[in-house]
Protein backbone atom coordinates (compact mmCIF):
# COMPACT_ATOMS: atom_id res chain seq x y z
CA UNK A 1 0.00 0.00 0.00
CA UNK A 2 1.08 3.43 -0.79
CA UNK A 3 2.37 5.45 2.50
CA UNK A 4 0.79 9.14 2.02
CA UNK A 5 1.92 12.16 4.51
CA UNK A 6 -1.12 12.94 5.94
CA UNK A 7 -1.08 16.86 5.64
CA UNK A 8 0.44 19.32 3.18
CA UNK A 9 3.76 20.04 3.91
CA UNK A 10 4.65 23.97 3.63
CA UNK A 11 7.40 24.62 0.85
CA UNK A 12 9.52 26.60 2.37
CA UNK A 13 12.18 24.83 4.94
CA UNK A 14 14.38 25.99 7.51
CA UNK A 15 18.26 26.57 6.86
CA UNK A 16 19.75 22.94 7.80
CA UNK A 17 21.01 23.12 11.42
CA UNK A 18 21.93 21.06 14.09
CA UNK A 19 19.30 21.55 16.92
CA UNK A 20 15.75 22.46 15.95
CA UNK A 21 14.34 25.60 18.07
CA UNK A 22 11.90 24.11 21.28
CA UNK A 23 8.16 23.54 20.33
CA UNK A 24 6.07 24.61 23.55
CA UNK A 25 2.93 23.16 21.88
CA UNK A 26 1.52 19.77 22.78
CA UNK A 27 1.77 17.16 19.42
CA UNK A 28 -0.80 14.04 19.36
CA UNK A 29 0.89 12.27 16.87
CA UNK A 30 4.11 11.77 15.33
CA UNK A 31 4.80 9.85 12.03
CA UNK A 32 8.71 9.51 11.84
CA UNK A 33 9.64 7.61 8.18
CA UNK A 34 12.93 6.45 7.56
CA UNK A 35 15.00 4.47 5.04
CA UNK A 36 15.77 2.33 8.13
CA UNK A 37 13.81 -0.25 9.53
CA UNK A 38 11.99 0.69 12.97
CA UNK A 39 12.57 -3.07 14.29
CA UNK A 40 14.98 -1.97 17.52
CA UNK A 41 11.36 -0.07 18.51
CA UNK A 42 9.91 -3.47 18.78
CA UNK A 43 8.53 -6.02 21.49
CA UNK A 44 11.30 -4.94 24.36
CA UNK A 45 12.29 -7.34 26.09
CA UNK A 46 10.63 -7.20 29.82
CA UNK A 47 14.38 -6.11 31.48
CA UNK A 48 14.36 -3.76 29.21
CA UNK A 49 10.85 -2.12 29.87
CA UNK A 50 11.86 -2.09 33.86
CA UNK A 51 15.17 -0.60 33.22
CA UNK A 52 13.65 2.19 30.97
CA UNK A 53 11.38 3.01 33.58
CA UNK A 54 13.99 3.18 36.27
CA UNK A 55 15.89 5.59 33.92
CA UNK A 56 13.16 7.69 34.10
CA UNK A 57 12.11 7.94 37.51
CA UNK A 58 15.78 8.39 38.47
CA UNK A 59 16.57 11.19 35.78
CA UNK A 60 19.71 8.82 34.23
CA UNK A 61 21.13 10.91 31.44
CA UNK A 62 22.10 8.66 28.41
CA UNK A 63 24.58 9.47 25.92
CA UNK A 64 24.09 7.47 22.88
CA UNK A 65 27.03 7.40 20.10
CA UNK A 66 26.62 9.26 16.83
CA UNK A 67 25.57 6.13 14.99
CA UNK A 68 24.72 2.75 16.23
CA UNK A 69 25.39 -0.12 13.82
CA UNK A 70 22.96 -2.63 14.75
CA UNK A 71 19.93 -0.66 16.96
CA UNK A 72 18.04 -3.95 17.47
CA UNK A 73 20.71 -5.04 19.50
CA UNK A 74 21.25 -2.33 21.10
CA UNK A 75 19.97 -2.42 24.77
CA UNK A 76 21.03 0.86 25.70
CA UNK A 77 19.05 1.97 23.20
CA UNK A 78 15.85 0.29 23.58
CA UNK A 79 16.23 1.29 27.13
CA UNK A 80 16.43 5.24 26.38
CA UNK A 81 13.75 4.67 23.91
CA UNK A 82 11.01 3.50 26.53
CA UNK A 83 12.52 6.23 28.89
CA UNK A 84 11.39 8.80 26.68
CA UNK A 85 7.89 7.37 26.10
CA UNK A 86 6.98 8.03 30.11
CA UNK A 87 4.58 11.09 31.24
CA UNK A 88 2.88 11.85 34.16
CA UNK A 89 -0.86 12.25 34.28
CA UNK A 90 -3.73 13.41 37.04
CA UNK A 91 -6.32 12.19 37.05
CA UNK A 92 -6.01 9.17 36.12
CA UNK A 93 -9.37 7.42 34.42
CA UNK A 94 -8.43 4.26 32.00
CA UNK A 95 -11.88 3.94 30.53
CA UNK A 96 -11.10 7.94 29.81
CA UNK A 97 -8.87 9.52 27.82
CA UNK A 98 -8.20 12.66 29.13
CA UNK A 99 -6.48 14.76 26.40
CA UNK A 100 -7.22 16.46 24.08
CA UNK A 101 -9.98 18.35 26.91
CA UNK A 102 -10.86 20.71 24.58
CA UNK A 103 -13.10 19.75 21.79
CA UNK A 104 -13.31 16.04 23.68
CA UNK A 105 -17.45 16.11 24.32
CA UNK A 106 -18.16 13.66 21.57
CA UNK A 107 -15.10 11.04 22.44
CA UNK A 108 -15.97 11.34 25.81
CA UNK A 109 -19.84 11.14 25.72
CA UNK A 110 -21.57 8.07 26.25
CA UNK A 111 -18.38 6.90 28.77
CA UNK A 112 -19.32 6.10 32.44
CA UNK A 113 -19.15 9.19 34.48
CA UNK A 114 -20.38 8.31 37.88
CA UNK A 115 -19.20 11.90 39.19
CA UNK A 116 -21.30 13.84 37.02
CA UNK A 117 -24.28 13.57 39.32
CA UNK A 118 -22.73 13.13 42.49
CA UNK A 119 -21.75 16.46 44.08
CA UNK A 120 -19.83 14.76 47.16
CA UNK A 121 -17.67 13.06 44.67
CA UNK A 122 -17.10 15.88 42.54
CA UNK A 123 -15.44 17.50 45.61
CA UNK A 124 -13.63 14.32 46.72
CA UNK A 125 -12.21 14.61 42.65
CA UNK A 126 -11.37 18.41 42.85
CA UNK A 127 -9.81 18.35 46.52
CA UNK A 128 -7.32 15.40 45.13
CA UNK A 129 -7.12 17.18 42.18
CA UNK A 130 -6.04 20.53 43.89
CA UNK A 131 -3.50 18.84 46.31
CA UNK A 132 -1.50 17.60 42.78
CA UNK A 133 -2.06 20.44 41.42
CA UNK A 134 -0.38 22.37 44.28
CA UNK A 135 2.52 19.75 44.37
CA UNK A 136 3.38 20.14 40.57
CA UNK A 137 3.47 23.97 41.04
CA UNK A 138 6.00 23.45 44.55
CA UNK A 139 8.05 21.37 42.52
CA UNK A 140 7.88 23.92 39.75
CA UNK A 141 9.54 26.72 42.07
CA UNK A 142 12.28 24.35 43.82
CA UNK A 143 13.14 23.98 39.80
CA UNK A 144 12.83 19.83 40.20
CA UNK A 145 9.56 20.31 37.35
CA UNK A 146 10.60 21.94 34.03
CA UNK A 147 7.34 22.83 33.15
CA UNK A 148 3.40 21.38 32.67
CA UNK A 149 0.11 21.80 31.66
CA UNK A 150 -3.36 22.15 33.07
CA UNK A 151 -5.48 21.31 30.23
CA UNK A 152 -9.36 22.69 31.04
CA UNK A 153 -12.05 21.88 28.55
CA UNK A 154 -12.34 25.64 27.62
CA UNK A 155 -8.58 26.41 27.82
CA UNK A 156 -4.34 24.88 28.51
CA UNK A 157 -2.29 26.83 30.49
CA UNK A 158 1.37 26.15 30.43
CA UNK A 159 3.73 26.69 33.35
CA UNK A 160 7.40 27.34 33.23
CA UNK A 161 10.38 27.38 35.69
CA UNK A 162 12.36 30.24 35.77
CA UNK A 163 15.18 29.71 33.11
CA UNK A 164 13.30 28.30 30.81
CA UNK A 165 11.86 29.73 27.15
CA UNK A 166 14.30 32.59 27.77
CA UNK A 167 12.74 34.37 30.90
CA UNK A 168 14.82 35.11 34.66
CA UNK A 169 11.25 34.40 36.36
CA UNK A 170 9.14 31.53 36.50
CA UNK A 171 5.88 32.07 34.11
CA UNK A 172 2.39 30.87 33.11
CA UNK A 173 0.95 31.32 29.11
CA UNK A 174 -3.09 31.07 29.45
CA UNK A 175 -4.80 30.40 25.70
CA UNK A 176 -7.44 30.80 24.91
CA UNK A 177 -8.77 33.15 27.11
CA UNK A 178 -12.27 34.88 26.97
CA UNK A 179 -12.70 38.58 28.46
CA UNK A 180 -14.70 36.82 31.25
CA UNK A 181 -12.11 35.17 32.45
CA UNK A 182 -9.40 38.03 31.93
CA UNK A 183 -11.87 40.45 33.94
CA UNK A 184 -12.27 37.66 36.75
CA UNK A 185 -8.20 37.44 36.62
CA UNK A 186 -7.73 41.24 37.34
CA UNK A 187 -10.96 41.37 39.80
CA UNK A 188 -8.88 38.41 41.83
CA UNK A 189 -5.47 41.41 41.50
CA UNK A 190 -3.44 38.88 38.88
CA UNK A 191 -1.44 41.02 36.94
CA UNK A 192 -0.93 39.73 33.36
CA UNK A 193 -0.12 40.81 29.62
CA UNK A 194 -1.29 40.24 26.33
CA UNK A 195 1.95 39.75 24.49
CA UNK A 196 0.44 39.13 20.99
CA UNK A 197 -2.10 42.28 21.36
CA UNK A 198 0.52 44.50 22.43
CA UNK A 199 3.37 43.60 19.99
CA UNK A 200 0.69 44.24 17.37
CA UNK A 201 -0.61 47.32 18.72
CA UNK A 202 3.54 48.05 18.69
CA UNK A 203 3.81 47.46 15.08
CA UNK A 204 0.58 49.52 14.13
CA UNK A 205 2.27 52.57 16.04
CA UNK A 206 5.33 52.38 14.28
CA UNK A 207 3.93 51.58 10.49
CA UNK A 208 1.82 54.88 11.58
CA UNK A 209 4.63 57.18 12.63
CA UNK A 210 6.20 55.89 9.31
CA UNK A 211 3.18 57.11 7.61
CA UNK A 212 3.08 60.04 8.87
CA UNK A 213 6.29 60.85 8.18
CA UNK A 214 6.08 60.06 4.93
CA UNK A 215 2.85 62.29 4.42
CA UNK A 216 4.58 65.05 6.04
CA UNK A 217 7.87 64.96 3.41
CA UNK A 218 5.17 64.93 0.68
CA UNK A 219 3.47 67.88 1.53
CA UNK A 220 6.59 69.36 2.24
CA UNK A 221 7.56 68.83 -1.82
CA UNK A 222 4.01 69.69 -2.82
CA UNK A 223 3.78 72.77 -1.01
CA UNK A 224 0.46 72.30 0.67
CA UNK A 225 0.23 70.91 3.92
CA UNK A 226 -4.02 70.58 3.75
CA UNK A 227 -4.01 67.85 1.52
CA UNK A 228 -7.28 65.48 1.72
CA UNK A 229 -6.54 62.40 3.17
CA UNK A 230 -8.33 59.60 5.34
CA UNK A 231 -9.64 60.94 8.56
CA UNK A 232 -6.70 59.51 11.51
CA UNK A 233 -8.40 56.68 13.82
CA UNK A 234 -9.32 58.60 17.45
CA UNK A 235 -7.12 58.02 19.93
CA UNK A 236 -7.69 56.21 23.15
CA UNK A 237 -7.89 59.31 24.99
CA UNK A 238 -11.81 60.27 23.28
CA UNK A 239 -11.30 63.57 25.61
CA UNK A 240 -8.14 64.49 24.43
CA UNK A 241 -9.57 64.08 20.88
CA UNK A 242 -11.64 66.93 20.95
CA UNK A 243 -9.66 69.41 22.45
CA UNK A 244 -9.52 71.48 19.28
CA UNK A 245 -13.02 71.64 19.21
CA UNK A 246 -12.82 74.03 22.60
CA UNK A 247 -9.99 76.23 21.59
CA UNK A 248 -12.14 76.82 18.22
CA UNK A 249 -15.06 77.80 20.32
CA UNK A 250 -17.35 75.40 18.89
CA UNK A 251 -17.64 72.25 21.73
CA UNK A 252 -21.46 72.71 22.30
CA UNK A 253 -21.88 72.65 18.64
CA UNK A 254 -20.60 69.27 18.45
CA UNK A 255 -21.60 65.96 19.87
CA UNK A 256 -18.57 63.90 21.26
CA UNK A 257 -19.22 60.19 21.81
CA UNK A 258 -21.19 59.47 25.12
CA UNK A 259 -18.94 57.24 28.03
CA UNK A 260 -21.30 54.54 27.40
CA UNK A 261 -20.29 53.94 23.54
CA UNK A 262 -16.87 54.60 24.33
CA UNK A 263 -16.81 51.91 26.85
CA UNK A 264 -19.22 49.50 24.45
CA UNK A 265 -16.36 50.04 21.36
CA UNK A 266 -13.48 48.92 23.98
CA UNK A 267 -15.27 45.72 25.15
CA UNK A 268 -16.21 44.93 21.48
CA UNK A 269 -12.51 45.04 20.76
CA UNK A 270 -12.40 42.87 24.02
CA UNK A 271 -14.55 40.02 22.67
CA UNK A 272 -13.71 40.02 19.34
CA UNK A 273 -10.20 38.63 20.17
CA UNK A 274 -11.66 35.62 22.45
CA UNK A 275 -10.83 32.03 21.78
CA UNK A 276 -8.66 33.08 18.90
CA UNK A 277 -4.45 33.30 19.50
CA UNK A 278 -4.63 36.66 20.04
CA UNK A 279 -6.31 36.25 23.24
CA UNK A 280 -3.32 34.14 24.75
CA UNK A 281 -2.55 35.97 28.33
CA UNK A 282 1.41 36.02 29.89
CA UNK A 283 1.23 35.36 33.91
CA UNK A 284 4.90 36.36 35.53
CA UNK A 285 6.81 35.55 39.00
CA UNK A 286 4.73 35.74 42.45
CA UNK A 287 1.56 36.34 39.83
CA UNK A 288 1.80 32.56 39.44
CA UNK A 289 0.97 31.77 42.62
CA UNK A 290 -1.76 33.68 42.75
CA UNK A 291 -2.72 32.41 39.72
CA UNK A 292 -2.45 28.82 40.93
CA UNK A 293 -5.21 30.00 44.13
CA UNK A 294 -7.40 31.01 41.34
CA UNK A 295 -7.59 28.62 39.51
CA UNK A 296 -8.37 26.09 42.64
CA UNK A 297 -11.07 28.11 43.17
CA UNK A 298 -12.09 28.92 39.58
CA UNK A 299 -15.79 27.67 39.52
CA UNK A 300 -15.94 27.75 35.28
CA UNK A 301 -12.55 25.03 35.34
CA UNK A 302 -15.06 22.24 35.73
CA UNK A 303 -17.45 21.70 33.07
CA UNK A 304 -21.42 21.92 34.84
CA UNK A 305 -22.87 19.97 32.05
CA UNK A 306 -22.46 18.29 29.38
CA UNK A 307 -19.92 14.43 28.78
CA UNK A 308 -17.34 16.86 30.71
CA UNK A 309 -19.18 17.77 33.78
CA UNK A 310 -17.14 17.55 37.32
CA UNK A 311 -14.33 16.29 35.42
CA UNK A 312 -11.86 18.30 36.78
CA UNK A 313 -8.82 19.15 34.39
CA UNK A 314 -5.72 17.41 33.11
CA UNK A 315 -2.53 17.73 34.39
CA UNK A 316 0.21 16.67 31.82
CA UNK A 317 3.75 16.67 33.82
CA UNK A 318 7.81 15.59 32.21
CA UNK A 319 7.98 14.14 36.38
CA UNK A 320 6.38 12.24 39.07
CA UNK A 321 3.99 14.21 40.90
CA UNK A 322 1.69 13.40 43.99
CA UNK A 323 -1.27 11.91 42.61
CA UNK A 324 0.21 11.87 39.13
CA UNK A 325 0.13 8.76 37.38
CA UNK A 326 2.50 7.18 35.46
CA UNK A 327 1.77 6.79 31.73
CA UNK A 328 3.88 5.59 28.30
CA UNK A 329 3.26 7.30 24.91
CA UNK A 330 1.74 4.39 22.55
CA UNK A 331 4.46 3.01 19.73
CA UNK A 332 4.36 0.87 17.00
CA UNK A 333 6.26 0.53 13.65
CA UNK A 334 4.75 0.07 10.24
CA UNK A 335 6.41 -1.14 7.08
CA UNK A 336 4.81 0.17 3.77
CA UNK A 337 5.54 0.41 0.38
CA UNK A 338 5.79 4.36 -0.74
CA UNK A 339 6.16 5.34 -4.55
CA UNK A 340 9.06 6.98 -5.78
CA UNK A 341 9.03 8.22 -9.29
CA UNK A 342 7.38 5.37 -11.02
CA UNK A 343 9.20 2.57 -9.01
CA UNK A 344 7.70 1.71 -5.22
CA UNK A 345 10.14 1.47 -2.56
CA UNK A 346 10.17 0.12 0.97
CA UNK A 347 9.77 3.13 3.90
CA UNK A 348 9.97 2.09 7.58
CA UNK A 349 7.33 4.23 9.67
CA UNK A 350 7.17 5.14 13.63
CA UNK A 351 4.01 6.30 14.83
CA UNK A 352 3.34 7.75 18.01
CA UNK A 353 0.48 8.66 19.68
CA UNK A 354 -0.11 10.51 22.74
CA UNK A 355 0.50 14.01 24.61
CA UNK A 356 3.66 14.62 23.12
CA UNK A 357 5.37 17.01 25.18
CA UNK A 358 8.37 19.30 23.97
CA UNK A 359 11.04 17.56 25.94
CA UNK A 360 9.46 14.04 24.23
CA UNK A 361 9.77 15.34 20.92
CA UNK A 362 13.61 16.32 21.47
CA UNK A 363 14.74 13.26 23.80
CA UNK A 364 12.71 11.22 20.85
CA UNK A 365 14.57 12.96 17.88
CA UNK A 366 17.63 12.55 19.61
CA UNK A 367 17.29 8.66 19.85
CA UNK A 368 16.64 8.48 16.40
CA UNK A 369 19.43 10.45 14.94
CA UNK A 370 21.69 7.76 16.17
CA UNK A 371 19.54 4.80 15.78
CA UNK A 372 18.19 5.83 11.81
CA UNK A 373 21.84 6.91 10.87
CA UNK A 374 21.29 10.76 10.55
CA UNK A 375 18.47 10.32 8.38
CA UNK A 376 14.67 10.64 9.02
CA UNK A 377 11.78 13.01 8.54
CA UNK A 378 8.47 13.50 10.81
CA UNK A 379 4.64 14.82 10.47
CA UNK A 380 3.99 16.16 13.69
CA UNK A 381 0.26 16.53 14.77
CA UNK A 382 -0.17 19.89 16.98
CA UNK A 383 -2.85 20.31 19.43
CA UNK A 384 -4.28 23.49 18.03
CA UNK A 385 -4.64 25.87 21.14
CA UNK A 386 -1.51 24.95 22.40
CA UNK A 387 0.39 25.84 18.80
CA UNK A 388 0.59 29.63 20.35
CA UNK A 389 2.62 28.95 23.33
CA UNK A 390 5.81 29.10 21.05
CA UNK A 391 5.04 33.39 21.60
CA UNK A 392 8.39 34.74 23.06
CA UNK A 393 7.63 36.17 26.33
CA UNK A 394 11.41 35.90 27.61
CA UNK A 395 12.27 39.36 29.74
CA UNK A 396 15.69 38.08 31.15
CA UNK A 397 17.48 40.64 32.37
CA UNK A 398 21.01 41.28 30.24
CA UNK A 399 22.70 41.59 33.41
CA UNK A 400 21.69 38.07 34.46
CA UNK A 401 24.15 35.47 32.51
CA UNK A 402 22.24 31.86 31.29
CA UNK A 403 24.63 30.37 34.11
CA UNK A 404 22.19 32.05 36.75
CA UNK A 405 19.69 32.22 35.30
CA UNK A 406 19.34 28.37 34.76
CA UNK A 407 20.99 27.23 38.21
CA UNK A 408 19.24 24.54 39.78
CA UNK A 409 17.45 23.55 36.59
CA UNK A 410 19.81 20.70 35.89
CA UNK A 411 18.28 18.82 38.58
CA UNK A 412 14.84 18.93 36.78
CA UNK A 413 14.43 15.45 35.64
CA UNK A 414 15.77 16.63 32.17
CA UNK A 415 18.68 15.62 29.90
CA UNK A 416 20.90 18.56 29.78
CA UNK A 417 20.84 19.02 25.71
CA UNK A 418 16.65 18.91 26.03
CA UNK A 419 17.34 21.24 28.73
CA UNK A 420 19.35 23.45 26.99
CA UNK A 421 17.04 23.48 24.04
CA UNK A 422 14.16 24.27 26.41
CA UNK A 423 16.04 27.36 27.84
CA UNK A 424 16.10 28.83 24.50
CA UNK A 425 13.98 32.12 23.59
CA UNK A 426 10.89 30.67 21.27
CA UNK A 427 10.86 31.65 17.69
CA UNK A 428 8.12 30.32 16.42
CA UNK A 429 5.93 32.80 17.03
CA UNK A 430 2.10 31.77 17.00
CA UNK A 431 3.01 28.67 14.62
CA UNK A 432 4.89 25.08 15.64
CA UNK A 433 7.04 22.88 13.85
CA UNK A 434 4.93 20.59 11.61
CA UNK A 435 7.36 18.70 9.41
CA UNK A 436 11.06 18.06 10.44
CA UNK A 437 13.73 16.06 8.49
CA UNK A 438 17.11 15.36 9.63
CA UNK A 439 19.83 14.84 6.87
CA UNK A 440 23.49 14.39 7.57
CA UNK A 441 22.81 14.74 10.94
CA UNK A 442 21.61 18.30 10.51
CA UNK A 443 17.74 19.47 10.77
CA UNK A 444 15.38 21.24 8.68
CA UNK A 445 11.69 22.07 9.64
CA UNK A 446 8.66 23.73 8.40
CA UNK A 447 6.30 25.58 10.30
Amino acid sequence: KDLHLPVAVPEVPSSPRHEFPADWSIKTRLLFTSSQPFTWAEHLKAHEEAQGFAQHCRATETNLPQSIQEPKLSTELRCAFQQSLVYWLHPSLPWLQLFPRIGADRRIAGKASPWSQDEALQQVLMSDWSVSFTSLYNLLKAKLCPYFYVCTYQFTVLFRAAGLAGSDVITAVISPTTRGLREAMRNEGIEFSLPLVEESRTRKQKNSEVNLEAEVANSLEVGDSTGDGEEPAPSDDDDESFSWLEEMGVQDKVKKPGAISIKLRKEKHEVQMDHKPESLALVKGTNTFTLLNFLINCKSLVAVAGPQAGLPPTLLSPVAFRGGTMQTLKARSINAKARVHLAYEDVFSLEIVGPVMPHSLHSLATLLRSAQRGAFSAVLYTHEPTAVFNTHVGNASPALNKETICKGLPTCGLHPKTLDQLSQCPVLGKSSIRFLELKDYAYTWKS
